[in-house]
């Protein structure tokens, strides 16, 4: 547990810098301090009573903003820099397109932000439009959602079956299918009702199936009575491996503009279907659901098809030479088409992960992906943040042995 009561960057030290020469803060600092020491020590973040801790309610406000840091707990998701100040990390946790988000981007959200005081439009013809040129897919075939997580949800709520998962993958698809009720299964026979779900390309792995080898599964799940979804969350890395365009009954898409276009705070995703699956998921799904920000980005799509394939293009190079740097390091590194690499240090990797958190760097460990210790998956930044985390590793010598 890394705990910055008193360094220059941390929120106490400012907060109390602008709240210094009050004297009520002056008497309880010291014993305010203790007590939030104890309460991040315990490893858990409790919120206390003005009261009980007697001091202002103001200045309790202040300090139980502090956030704590998580150790060597498992991260579910990456870019979970929200727990503390967002500038102040070095994200390598997160799969985003690491200049930020692209000013199109920025402009059409600007733009859109008068149409905040509407309901968006719920039939979503302008996203859904934009999408479909984007995807080069029919209209009828494509569905926009808040997110692709908000894709998998929905996707997953339509069948009873088993949802089979191959593990290593995103640990998202059985939560969802836990949240609706249905069983997780790995390796076992596909059963009639029972949906599989693929990650194309994987997370953590990067590896990437061809869409032969995904239309030849999705023949096999369909003769015993199963459906396929495929989860093509990082697909514009790689886009001439997409099944999207062979939709058919017993074969569906999800997608994410999140990665591509650094937007996990909008929420954008998609689903591809055939027309009578798309049908059925919209009955299935919340009215406005879209909101207006997310609507406006999906319609500019097309106009900017160039530019995104540029920066996926972009990110192979860094990548590239990401992963070589790394094994040169005497790390073993699995890379594919894909904004990560998935690293294999040889050894248990915590305290590493907790001295690179004291430095404000974030990394995602694997846990939640059902491998060991020894494993990070590494968000691909650009060469000088990557060159950053490489020498913050080199001064670990990754050696915590």
């Amino acid at each position: 547990m890394i705990i910055r009561l008193f360094t220059k960057k941390s929120i106490l030290w400012r907060n109390y810098l602008q709240l210094a020469k009050a004297k009520e803060v002056q008497l309880y600092l010291w014993s305010v301090c203790l007590s939030v020491f104890f309460l991040f020590y315990n490893g858990g973040f409790v919120i206390l009573p003005h009261s009980l801790l007697k001091i202002p309610r103001n200045f309790a406000i202040i300090i139980l903003g502090i956030s704590a840091d998580s150790g060597g707990r498992a991260l579910r998701h990456g870019g979970n820099v929200w727990e503390g100040q967002p500038a102040d990390w070095l994200d390598f946790s997160a799969n985003l397109r690491p200049e930020g988000t692209p000013a199109w981007v920025m402009d059409t959200m600007r733009a859109a932000l008068s149409q905040a005081c509407y309901y968006p439009d719920r039939a979503m013809r302008a996203a859904r439009a934009g999408l479909a040129l984007y995807l080069g897919v029919d209209e009828n075939c494509v569905l926009p959602t808040a997110g692709g997580a908000a894709a998998i949800d929905l996707t997953l709520g339509v069948r009873r079956g088993a949802v089979h998962v191959q593990q290593p993958t995103f640990g998202e698809y059985a939560e969802r299918a836990k949240a609706h009720g249905r069983r997780v299964a790995s390796n076992q026979a596909i059963q009639a009702d029972d949906t599989v779900v693929v990650c194309n390309p994987n997370n953590p792995t990067g590896t990437l199936l061809s869409p032969n080898d995904v239309l030849r599964m999705h023949r096999d799940v369909r003769n015993s009575g199963g459906e396929l979804i495929v989860d093509e969350a990082f697909i514009d890395y790689c886009t001439d491996a997409t099944v999207r365009h062979h939709v058919q009954d017993g074969l569906t898409v999800v997608g994410s503009l999140t990665k591509i276009l650094c937007i996990p705070g909008v929420r954008l995703g998609y689903i591809c279907a055939a027309p009578e699956q798309i049908a059925r998921l919209q009955e299935r799904a919340v009215t406005w659901s879209l909101n207006v920000l997310a609507s406006a980005i999906a319609a500019e799509l097309p106009r900017h098809q160039a530019e995104i394939a540029a920066d996926a293009q972009a990110n192979q190079a860094r990548a590239e030479r990401f992963a070589r740097c790394l094994q040169e390091m005497g790390v073993r590194v699995t890379a594919g088409r894909v904004p990560f690499l998935l690293a294999d240090f040889g050894h248990d990797m915590t305290k590493t992960v907790q001295h690179l958190r004291a430095q404000r760097i974030l990394v995602r460990t694997c846990d939640s992906f059902g491998l060991p210790a020894n494993y990070l998956r590494l968000a691909v930044k650009t060469d000088a943040e990557n060159d950053l985390l490489m020498a913050a590793l080199d001064k670990e010598n990754f050696d915590a042995r």
